[in-house]
């Protein structure tokens, strides 16, 4: 094995240390779920080892080939689309019952749905997010730990580094998503929970504001996101409901909150594309009344976009708001990912459809009057280095949040 080989297997071997330990931080006794690509089976097999160590009683992996979703949506009957396999579903929900945390590996190609039949796609992702439903409540509200984690391969990397051959992208790649993740250091855990602890304090700083509202300026933006009463910021690691603390997002540098369902107004324009079911949507442009947006266009994928938010009724207003710098090490790799684990961790963003149970008052989405409810939950990047954000008070006072994508 070469120095560079050598290189390359150490950092694989700590991104699924990281995984393990800081992602789902698997407990003695406890299965873990594994959702994979099949080629990211080198950094399952890491998983594993590390899964074992920690004292997992099984390591149980669902891979999956994207390639097929292509093949169904080109070549499949008209009904299959409004069709789910249940049993798989309801396999994995009982489980996350029974105790079992769940890793998610992406890696999607970003281009995969080029040219295909976007209502057959809509559909299919409905199908399968009612089917989910039950899987969704039990992570959506960390009743067990889950985490995702990326992998690179050749079609996304492609996306990503269009000027290179596919091998010289591919490093150049897993390059980006080593530093991303910070496993170049040799104490990458050690890392990850200082990371982890300076999010924690920008939590607690804003959680002492009670903002009643974040106002966005910028370049084709000027919007006003209410936030429900009672609501709490969130970033980092979360604790679960039985008190295992995960952190859920490999690589993160945001703080999110819940917007109130009914009280978002104003336009924003997307500064970054959105890749979705394998299509990429760019140029976003929307405006919102009363919480809902009434105008929504795109330069291209536009058909992609409003089917997402025709899913239900709650698919055309927001379960989320995030602030992250521009100055992120995401975002100051200069590098467009093609995938919103990266992008949303390279610029503020929104999310149309459910909002998520760690923002609501004590962490109890029945407690979050204004909480919006959906099949979908989609993130879409707002910020730049010419965004503006301000935090409005209960008494209408303003006060600066971020100047030019930089916390104030």
């Amino acid at each position: 094995m070469t120095e560079i080989q050598e290189d390359f297997a150490a950092k694989l071997d700590r991104l699924a240390e990281i995984a393990v330990r800081i992602g789902v931080n698997v407990q003695a006794g406890q299965e873990l779920i594994v959702n994979a690509p099949v080629e990211a089976v080198e950094l399952i097999r890491g998983v594993a080892r590390h899964a074992y160590r920690a004292g997992a009683k099984a390591v149980s992996v669902n891979f999956g080939d994207q390639v097929l979703s292509r093949i169904a949506v080109d070549e499949g009957r008209d009904e299959i689309f409004d069709y789910a396999p249940g049993w798989r579903f309801d396999g994995v929900e009982r489980a996350l019952k029974e105790g079992a945390a769940v890793l998610n590996v992406l890696g999607a190609d970003p281009n995969l749905m080029a040219g295909a039949d976007s209502g057959r796609i809509a559909r299919g992702q409905k199908a399968h997010a009612i089917a989910a439903r039950g899987i969704q409540a039990l992570t959506g509200g960390f009743a067990v730990s889950w985490s995702i984690v990326p992998f690179a391969h050749q079609a996304w990397a492609r996306a990503v580094f269009p000027d290179l051959d596919s091998d010289t992208a591919v490093r150049a790649l897993w390059d980006a998503i080593f530093a991303a993740t910070r496993t170049d250091g040799e104490d990458a855990v050690g890392n990850w929970k200082d990371h982890a602890a300076r999010l924690h304090e920008r939590t607690e700083i804003l959680n002492g504001k009670r903002y009643e509202a974040l106002h966005f300026r910028g370049p084709g933006t000027d919007l006003k996101v209410g936030l429900i009463e009672g609501h709490e910021w969130a970033g980092g690691a979360v604790n679960t409901t039985a008190g295992v603390r995960c952190l859920p997002n490999i690589p993160t540098e945001e703080v999110f909150c819940m917007p109130h369902r009914d009280r978002v107004e104003g336009f924003v324009r997307a500064t970054k594309p959105l890749s979705y079911a394998g299509a990429l949507i760019e140029s976003i442009s929307v405006k919102f009344e009363g919480g809902r947006i009434v105008n929504a266009s795109a330069s291209s994928g536009e058909e992609v976009f409003k089917n997402l938010i025709a899913t239900d009724e709650g698919a055309s207003r927001l379960g989320e708001v995030a602030l992250v710098p521009h100055a992120s090490p995401i975002s100051k790799s200069g590098l467009l990912f093609y995938n919103t684990l990266f992008d949303e961790n390279a610029a503020s963003h929104i999310a149309v459809g459910r909002a998520l149970g760690i923002n609501a008052p004590g962490g109890a989405l029945e407690k979050a009057v204004g909480a919006n409810d959906s099949l979908v939950h989609v993130d879409w990047m707002i910020g730049s280095g010419e965004m503006d954000v301000d935090g409005v008070l209960s008494g209408g006072e303003v006060e600066a949040v971020m100047r030019e994508g930089a916390f104030v």
